[in-house]
């Protein structure tokens, strides 16, 4: 018995529309195309519009390997490639929807040129929502060569126009979105236009810098991008160029088919007053320490998610000063739920509670760091033209404070002593940073205080408890004062000082 069925073929339109609702905006959809240019090799792009122009044309261009026609043909498809396909580790794609839903996302009709690395004659195919409700069938325009002329030519003018034109460009690869209906459609005369300005020279160079500035940071073949007359400079949200910028213990953990990597960092607190500059390493010109605060989820060098806690815990002023690097394979994305745009993910259960015991670490030593304020002041840098007395070292356990040696009163009452007196001097240097230290962290068990061991120090010691000793200063002193000023707990006093005191 034949079965009964119905076609259920979409309406092209509706369907189109309903794909490009997922999540985009203007820089995350020019994030998806800008992956393609990367996967394809390319090391220069172009992102050009004239907001005076209406209505609005944006060019994106690069100049990686191009398409074919047949490589055209397949890759403006619905989808073109499976989700489920195995990818290169550099593969920045998954569903092979990427470069069509972000320009259904900003644009109702789009055009892609492109030729081989070299070659000269170019193809083009174009989507447009009009002419798909018009005939009401999935059909594509395959555009002659005096459109795609015409095209070409208006790129060049405007690309012409502008400053920072990168030399010996070859442009392989074209999208052109015409009409963004979400500022044409939504906006009227001058506000479109200054909408427009905006959120391309500002809020979209800025996500641009951020979410790929390892690729604009690579020593060999930069990427380098290129928005009107705007060459984007590349923002790292971990300058570890910054000897205060303080790394917790990373930890490893495999999951599934791949390895997540977490690094925990916390931002010295000079950072809380430094990043109210305009322009400064800790923030973007628009975010603020607490909007830049937590995950950043880099997946094949990209970055995917930036800033909050994916709701793992809460933002809170208290924990501005910390940030998770999370790296990624692109082996993981169906069970991290990596959406269409690549700007949202997921964190499965299990995974989210390996996450939670290693941010419970950070959050304390980020707190510790906040409630550091008051020393903020005090220099970190060895560049600094004028020398403080106090300087800041990161280390594992927190900020240290200590004597500089090289502090030219300092330096003068050393320079004044004998040899022997030099050691007792560097004992009382010594005893000044642990209890500078230790009032640094008064809420923090005794018990973690760590004591050098260098045996010169301890000799130094134990001549210097001997002078004491003769003359006249009580062993209770030197047990309850001295020997805790220098870091020293009662179990753990050397054996042959312990001996001396008794």
């Amino acid at each position: 018995m034949d079965e009964k069925y119905e076609d259920a073929i979409p309406t092209p339109e509706f369907l189109i529309k309903s794909i490009a609702e997922q999540g985009y905006s203007l820089e995350t959809s020019i994030s998806d195309l800008i992956d393609n240019s990367v996967s394809a090799n390319a090391d220069k792009i172009e992102i050009l519009i004239d907001p005076d122009s209406y209505p609005f044309t944006l060019f994106l261009v690069d100049n990686g390997d191009g398409m074919s026609e047949s490589v055209l043909k397949q890759c403006m498809q619905f989808p073109s490639t499976s989700p489920e396909n195995s990818r290169e580790k550099s593969d920045l794609g998954r569903f092979g929807l990427g470069m069509k839903t972000a320009s259904f996302a900003q644009t109702r009709r789009f055009t892609v040129i492109s030729k081989k690395k070299g070659a000269e004659k170019y193809c083009a195919r174009t989507w447009d929502v009009d002419y798909l409700k018009k005939k009401g069938s999935w059909r594509i325009l395959i555009n002659t060569q005096e459109e795609i002329l015409e095209y070409l030519n208006k790129y060049r003018s405007l690309s012409n126009g502008y400053f920072n034109k990168f030399e010996d460009f070859e442009a392989n690869t074209i999208i052109v979105w015409q009409k963004l209906y979400k500022f044409e459609d939504h906006l009227d005369g001058n506000d479109r236009t200054n909408a427009l300005k905006t959120q391309i020279t500002e809020i979209t160079t800025e996500y641009l810098a951020l979410v790929f500035h390892r690729f604009m940071e690579r020593k060999i073949c930069p990427l380098k991008i290129r928005v009107n007359n705007k060459l984007i400079e590349p923002f790292n949200p971990f300058p570890t160029n910054q000897t205060d910028l303080r790394l917790i213990e990373s930890r490893q953990k495999v999951f599934k088919s791949d390895i997540i990597s977490l690094e925990g960092y916390v931002l010295p607190v000079r950072s809380i007053e430094e990043s109210k500059e305009v322009h400064n390493i800790w923030t973007t010109k628009s975010r603020g320490l607490m909007d830049m605060e937590g995950l950043y989820i880099y997946r094949s060098d990209r970055i995917i998610l930036f800033g909050g806690w994916n709701g793992i815990i809460r933002k809170s002023p208290r924990l501005q000063l910390a940030r998770l690097k999370v790296e990624v394979g692109n082996k993981i994305d169906d069970l991290l739920h990596l959406n269409v745009a690549k700007s949202q993910v997921s964190i499965p259960f299990d995974l989210k509670m390996g996450f939670l015991k290693y941010i419970a670490e950070l959050r304390e030593q980020a707190e510790k760091e906040y409630y550091n304020r008051g020393i903020r002041r005090i220099s970190s840098s060895k560049s600094d033209s004028v020398p403080q007395l106090f300087e800041r070292h990161a280390t594992n356990r927190g900020t240290q404070i200590e004597i500089n040696n090289k502090f030219p009163l300092v330096q003068l009452i050393s320079n004044s002593m004998d040899y022997e007196q030099q050691k007792e001097f560097r004992l009382l240097l010594k005893m000044v940073n642990n209890l500078v230290n230790k009032l640094g962290r008064a809420n923090e068990d005794d018990n973690k205080i760590n004591v050098s061991t260098d045996s010169d120090d301890e000799s130094d010691l134990y001549n210097t408890i001997q002078k004491l000793l003769i003359s006249g200063t009580s062993r209770e002193v030197i047990r309850l004062a001295i020997l805790p000023a220098l870091g020293y707990r009662i179990d753990n006093i050397p054996p042959h000082i312990n001996q001396l005191l008794n």
